[in-house]
């Protein structure tokens, strides 16, 4: 198809695109809304072509960013706040419906914009320097930003600064990974895919880099170059040390409203699992008032939770935490294991948690509280738990991820 083509829109996909149904199939349009008739111009190489709108929507609006359509970071910024919402949440919706799930699904609730701590850039080197950006829709092209409505201040104002400072170690044959958060005590940055193995000028030129620009941490696929600070982050008021690479919520309001929703649903349990407990997201909140075992299998992880206990338990009258190293995927809590747990908290990367589900569903724990980044992986969790007798009380879906088609959600369940 070289041509321009006409289309209505019909519906939207879970991906946010506008689908137009035709006779030779589904037509999936990225930036459109139903009932719109749009006008799409195909691409004469790589990205998704020219589109015009012919009819706009009334739940169309103007998106914030100078950037949206041609960076791939967001997808959904044209909608209106009602229309969007409705949106977010139908696709917790859906999954739940395709599982014969039913539990009230509370409304959405949005961890807001402009605070998101981490993100990945795509760099490469140019014959003008450094280039870093997101990668465009449907495109191998960095888009180079000057704003973003979805990071956090800190990490927008230094673009410049971290092209900068990878700049040395890039090669222009190939493209690096950046991942770039912000903590407390600075920025930590995290560099794969660059010039494999610097040599001592090379990290010394880095090194030089990292102090002049101020950043906490900077490490060149794995191997640490420079530390300044050790990067910190707070849960529930202790701060806790940032492993390498390590897991965190995307944003610390997005944080804030899970441990809430947590908290409020293991209620007055006082001996308390912990399960995939990272570095201590909901350990520490947990642990105010709960005998809490926190298990995780990332040994780093694991240790960055101990070291912060150790050095901040006493002072904040934090009850006894226990720490185990286990693979949860492999080697679940059994039942006979969760017995004295008055509840568990579960929240498990985006594969879900299906063996240990598997061996909740045959336990006697009162309250489990599942926490997911996946609302199709956490059906499935969720149904081997309705099967062995729990009653999913609610499913409260979080906007951690604006203006994207991922969601988390928090569910609620009880032994009747």
């Amino acid at each position: 198809m070289t041509e321009p083509q006409e289309y209505t829109i019909d519906r939207l996909g879970h991906l946010g695109d506008g689908i137009a149904v035709t006779e030779q199939g589904d037509v999936y349009i990225p930036y459109t809304l139903p009932g719109e008739r749009v006008l799409i111009t195909p691409p004469k190489g790589e990205g998704t072509g020219k589109l015009s709108i012919l009819k706009p929507s009334d739940d169309r609006v103007t998106p914030p960013c100078k950037h949206f359509k041609k960076c791939g970071g967001c997808n959904s910024q044209h909608m209106s706040p009602s229309f969007y919402k409705t949106w977010k949440e139908s696709l917790v919706q859906t999954v739940l419906d395709a599982e014969n799930l039913k539990t009230e699904l509370k409304p959405l609730i949005s961890a807001g914009s402009k605070n998101r701590r981490r993100a990945s850039f795509a760099a490469t080197r140019t014959k003008r320097g450094a280039q870093l950006g997101f990668y465009g829709k449907a495109t191998h092209n960095i888009i180079p930003l000057e704003e973003c409505h979805i990071l956090a201040p800190e990490i927008v104002r230094a673009f410049t600064a971290i092209a900068n400072l990878v700049g040395p170690g890039l090669s222009r044959k190939g493209r690096a990974s950046v991942a770039v958060t912000a903590t407390e005590t600075g920025l930590d940055i995290a560099v794969e895919g660059g010039k494999a193995d610097p040599d001592l000028a090379m990290r010394q030129v880095l090194a030089e880099w990292a102090d002049k620009t101020d950043i906490a941490r900077l490490t060149w696929d794995g191997d640490m170059i420079s530390e300044r600070r050790l990067p910190v982050l707070t849960h529930a008021g202790i701060p806790t040390p940032l492993p390498p690479g390590g897991f965190l919520q995307a944003s610390a309001a997005s944080e804030k409203i899970m441990v809430d929703l947590v908290l409020e649903a293991v209620g007055s349990a006082r001996n308390v699992a912990d399960l995939f407990a990272g570095s201590g997201t909901f350990t520490f909140a947990l642990s105010k008032f709960a005998k809490t075992l926190a298990v995780e299998h990332d040994e780093p992880a694991l240790a960055a939770l101990e070291r912060a206990f150790n050095r901040e338990g006493p002072s904040h009258n934090l009850k006894t935490v226990t720490l185990e190293k286990r693979n949860l995927f492999r080697r679940p809590l059994l039942p006979h294991e969760l017995k004295n747990f008055d509840a568990v908290v579960f929240d498990p990367p985006r594969a879900g948690a299906k063996a240990q589900a598997a061996e909740l569903a045959k336990s006697t724990v009162p309250i489990v509280v599942g926490v997911s980044c996946n609302p199709a992986t956490f059906v499935r969790d969720a149904s081997l738990l309705v099967a062995g007798g729990y009653e999913l009380v609610s499913v409260t879906p979080i906007d951690q991820f604006i203006w994207s088609p991922h969601i988390e959600v928090v569910g609620v369940f009880k032994r009747p």
